[in-house]
């Protein structure tokens, strides 16, 4: 037996040992492979038999579960497994690096990195007045800083088609007009079908005041106070809220919303025209 396995058959590294054959010839043991110990690989203790699928690891070992939901933990020591009947040493994989994630604006857009925003273009877009601008800028500022479009409030539009003229719109020079409470047989749709330049577009949302295209349930509410005709609804609103002024109330408002979520359909869709319109490059349209 000596003359088979030397002196002694436990000292150094058994596994890198050579094996000697009975009819003297030496050979050296073939390399073990080493094996990334990915979940669900199922391999089998070589010491004891147990037999499982990879798991997960726990202080520096390898957690096995059997067929029986039996589960072990296993030190991921040299050539200790068995897969697929041949010995390999398992190691635990690398981590795979995590992608960066995409930022995402306020409007739900994809952020670019790294860009200035642009010079402001000759095109513009008009809101009814500071808040409706400020909401605006909340969701959809560096959209309109990127592509260079200024946002304007004006103080109302009763004067619309004069402010039209003025700002002279042509090929380079677009306008985009927001309007508030922009329904059928409305004073604003009336208002708005005396503006017909090509190189002008006017949308709007259904509701009073850019206030209500807020969802109700960002404040907290189950849905806007219904204020009376003839009572100025920005006041009746803040009667029936408790609220002491509009400009407490609008503060509030304004400070629910971080981004497109916040906000109706009806006014994102009617601002995503706006912007689309208005950045339509000269020979484009």
């Amino acid at each position: 037996m000596g003359r088979i396995y030397g002196d002694d058959v436990l000292s150094g590294d058994w596994r890198r040992r050579p094996v000697v054959r009975p009819d003297g010839a030496v050979r050296g043991r073939r390399a073990v492979p080493e094996v990334d110990a990915e979940p669900e690989l199922v391999v089998e203790d070589a010491d004891s038999g147990f037999c499982g699928a990879v798991v997960g690891f726990e202080s520096g070992a390898v957690v096995l579960e059997d067929r029986h939901g039996r589960r072990r933990n296993f030190p991921l020591l040299p050539a200790a497994f068995l897969l697929d009947g041949e010995p390999v040493t398992l190691r635990r994989p690398a981590p795979v690096p995590s992608q960066p994630t995409r930022r995402r604006t306020a409007s739900g857009s994809i952020a670019v990195a790294g860009v200035r925003a642009q010079v402001a273009k000759a095109s513009r877009i008009w809101v009814e007045g500071v808040h409706d601008a400020a909401l605006v800028e909340r969701i959809w500022g560096d959209d309109l800083r990127i592509e260079g479009v200024v946002v304007e409030p004006l103080d109302g539009i009763d004067a619309l088609a004069d402010e039209v003229a003025g700002f002279a719109p042509g090929p380079t020079r677009r306008l985009g007009v927001l309007v508030d409470h922009l329904v059928p047989g409305s004073k604003e749709s009336r208002i708005v079908a005396a503006v017909n330049s090509p190189y002008v577009l006017v949308t709007g949302h259904p509701y009073v005041d850019v206030w209500q295209a807020v969802k109700p349930a960002r404040l907290g509410i189950a849905a806007w106070p219904v204020v009376p005709p003839g009572r100025p609804w920005k006041e009746g609103v803040c009667a029936a809220l408790g609220v002491a002024e509009p400009a407490q109330m609008w503060r509030h408002i304004l400070s629910r919303v971080s981004g497109f979520q916040d906000v109706e359909t009806p006014l994102i869709n009617a601002m995503e025209r706006l912007i689309d319109f208005v950045t339509v490059e000269p020979d484009a349209g």
